[in-house]
């Protein structure tokens, strides 16, 4: 699996039309082979900011996105409203376990057949 996270900050007068320009982009890449997660949100606090997270099944889900027209959409969004900054970084995971135990206590930990 692979997660894409991070952020994009645009002007942040124009942060709204951004992502309003964005949403019809989201439905089609989330029925894309691969996508488990396709998400951008606009950040509460910060007024130019909107948090990304994407998760992708392996990496030829995600080469697959890149080369595509959705892809190309969102890179038109965000050239076009005022793009100011991005730290966004793709992770490959090797291990996916719950945040709860059994017992419903939050864990930091990787507990699985530890408890």
């Amino acid at each position: 699996m692979i997660l894409v996270a991070g952020s994009v900050d645009f002007d942040p007068a124009r942060r709204d039309a951004a992502l309003q320009a964005a949403a019809p982009l989201l439905a089609p890449t989330r029925a894309q082979r691969g996508c488990l997660a396709y998400s951008w949100c606009a950040d509460p606090v910060e007024a130019g900011r909107v948090h990304v997270f994407e998760s992708w099944a392996d990496e030829a889900a995600l080469a697959s996105h890149f080369a595509g027209e959705c892809y190309k959409g969102m890179l038109a969004v965000l050239g076009a409203h005022g793009l100011r900054g991005a730290d966004v970084a793709k992770y490959r995971v090797d291990v996916r376990e719950p945040v709860y135990d059994s017992s419903g206590r939050p864990r930091a930990d990787f507990f699985s057949g530890r408890e």
